[in-house]
């Protein structure tokens, strides 16, 4: 997002006579010296003389007043100084009016992000107390915060990110207006949903942001099968760190701090199948079924969420394999290289290493793991096959599950090294068929 653009995009706007100014975010984190926000613009005009003075624009809310003007650079949202009047669904205001920037400027959700800039001197003005709180480290709501939540429920989730993200507090009032307003999420769509949390969860602060979405009463809200993690005790011989809610933290923190969003979401969800397995026997406690459970309960949240058949595809894997390297070390070299081949593995791996370092800390899996890599250092994986169908068929078996059976054989052979090439693949062939 190019700065010095978003300030040329300002000046055409006030040199047709309209006011304009840097709102929001990149003001924000300008003051906090972490200029990573996209340049959002509040102006005057109207989106029509927003459209006529720019050659490239999208109309993308233009009832309220909302228009995307196309840069060389990058897209900047320029939006008209409104009034929101009234509330239509929890996510949009009833109407919108045209108004003051001191107006405009009531009607947006945190102090922090009510600051605007004159980008032609760098002034800042602060109309909301945005500034002592930045310098306080302080999420507050601008005026009433449950009136703020009512307007837009996303916003309950928003103060968790900020506050998580920027190491700040929020402001005991805000904190009160989001448990009795919580209930404002239900009517919040499943993608709204998904992209504030992913948003939580990708970032280095994602356990501060679990921890705080449980003690505002939201997570019941948007997650309920991880809430119910808190108080399932695990076996202490394997989870000395005590239940699955404590676990699941530890895991989510022992993730690098870059990591992707199916990852982050799969370690959320790696044991969310415990709470409805857990079973007091008389010898230990089991969770019998709960990897298969919770990769059924993996795909009905990222249904929810509305995730792509993709992602949904990769947290599922990753719910569902997760305890798959305490069989490694005992694992057929073919099964290995398999596991290895799989397009999930590199982050498999992640998740194991965090689930370990939340419990017992043991990496049993590590040494075969390490061993076969050096192994297959100049080999693929997955080599080509040796034989095809065809090659069964000629050697006098039948069309049939048979030959799906043999060709699985001799892969599995050629994998753990003892067929070389094609010539001792139809000699094990035929010794396994006979003449």
């Amino acid at each position: 997002m190019s700065r010095a653009e978003a300030i040329r995009v300002v000046g055409v706007l006030r040199a047709a006579g309209h006011e304009a100014v840097f709102a929001g975010g990149c003001v924000r984190d300008r003051l906090l010296g972490t200029e990573g926000s996209d340049h959002d613009i509040a102006t005057s005009a109207s989106p029509a003389e927003v459209m006529a003075l720019f050659p490239r624009t999208v109309a993308v809310g233009e009832s309220f007043g909302v228009v995307k003007v196309v840069g060389t650079e990058a897209t900047y949202d320029v939006a008209r100084f409104r009034s929101d009047i009234g509330i239509a669904d929890g996510r949009r205001p009833g109407s919108v009016a045209p108004a003051t920037l001191e107006e405009d400027v009531q009607r947006r959700d945190f102090t922090i992000n009510g600051l605007v800039e004159d980008p032609e001197t760098g002034e800042v003005l602060d109309l909301v107390g945005g500034r002592a709180d930045l310098r306080a480290g302080v999420i507050r709501a601008i005026g009433d915060p449950a009136l703020r939540f009512r307007e837009d429920g996303l916003r309950l989730l928003r103060a968790v990110r900020f506050a998580a993200r920027l190491g700040f507090v929020i402001e005991p009032g805000t904190v009160t207006a989001m448990v009795e307003q919580a209930a404002c999420l239900d009517g919040i769509s499943g993608e709204r949903v998904r992209d504030e949390l992913l948003a939580m969860l990708t970032h280095r602060s994602r356990r501060v942001a679990i921890e705080q979405l449980a003690e505002t009463g939201l997570l019941v809200r948007i997650l309920p099968e991880i809430l119910a993690m808190q108080g399932v005790e695990q076996p202490p011989e394997f989870h000395p760190e005590g239940d699955v809610w404590i676990h699941t933290l530890l895991a989510l923190e022992g993730l690098p701090d870059e990591v992707s969003p199916e990852l982050a979401l799969g370690t959320l969800l790696h044991d969310v199948g415990k709470p409805p397995t857990f079973c007091r026997a008389p010898d230990r406690i089991h969770f019998d079924g709960h990897v298969e459970l919770g990769a059924e309960m993996a795909a009905a949240i990222c249904a929810r969420l509305r995730m792509s058949r993709a992602a949904t595809q990769r947290v599922v894997a990753l719910t569902r394999d997760h305890l798959i390297f305490k069989d490694v070390p005992d694992m057929r070299p073919a099964r290995l290289r398999r596991l290895m081949a799989e397009e999930h593995f590199d982050e498999l791996m992640v998740l194991y290493r965090a689930d370990c370092g939340a419990c017992h800390g043991l990496l049993t899996a590590l040494p075969a793991i390490e061993a076969m890599r050096e192994r297959l250092r100049e080999e693929a994986l997955i080599p080509p096959p040796l034989l095809r169908g065809h090659d069964v068929v000629a050697a006098g078996v039948p069309p049939g599950p048979e030959v799906g059976q043999l060709l699985r054989e001799i892969a599995d052979l050629q994998l753990e090294g003892q067929l070389a090439d094609r010539q001792a693949a139809l000699d094990w062939l035929r010794g396994r068929v006979g003449p």
